[in-house]
């Protein structure tokens, strides 16, 4: 039967008999963005676009008129989020399979994130492991889907044997 963890009563990562098919995690805290955070991870990956860095060309030039945060900042976000949750004891990160930046994010929009546990699979050559999928999504104040990915995790597990 799947479970609905509150992060806030978690330890910093699972081992993969924690993992339950069907299992929801519910990130926490959230994060708002700043136009700071935003300018400055633009700056810091050179992504100069003027639609996350210059409010004149947002205003006058895009359909939104004002700055959009850029994606790979909304998602590196709801990635850290779900790290404690899915990925803190991970061996290692082994694949994002998809990821969709499905509405815009601007300046001062707090987002939050959950994580449902897809599958689990013990490691067939290596018995003190597994890969586990999960899709998680980051939500805006509002609600509205603003960024989901399915990743796949390799964590190890607590009793090898």
């Amino acid at each position: 039967m799947p479970r609905e963890i509150d992060a806030r009563e978690t330890r910093f990562g699972r081992y993969l008999e924690d993992f339950q098919v069907g299992d929801v995690y519910k990130h926490w805290p959230g994060k708002t963005i700043t136009e700071a955070d935003d300018h400055l991870f633009c700056m810091i990956t050179m992504n100069h676009h003027p639609l996350h860095t210059d409010a004149h060309y947002a205003e006058t030039e895009t359909q939104f008129k004002r700055n959009v945060v850029v994606g790979n900042l909304v998602y590196s976000l709801v990635l850290g989020m779900s790290v404690p949750d899915v990925s803190g004891k991970a061996i290692a990160n082994l694949e994002v399979e998809s990821l969709k930046h499905a509405k815009p994010t601007f300046h001062g929009d707090t987002i939050y994130a959950r994580t449902t546990v897809v599958d689990v699979v013990p490691s067939r050559s290596k018995p003190d492991r597994g890969v586990v999928t999960v899709d998680t999504i980051g939500t805006n104040q509002r609600g509205d889907v603003v960024c989901e990915f399915r990743r796949k995790v390799l964590v190890p597990k607590r009793n090898p044997g």
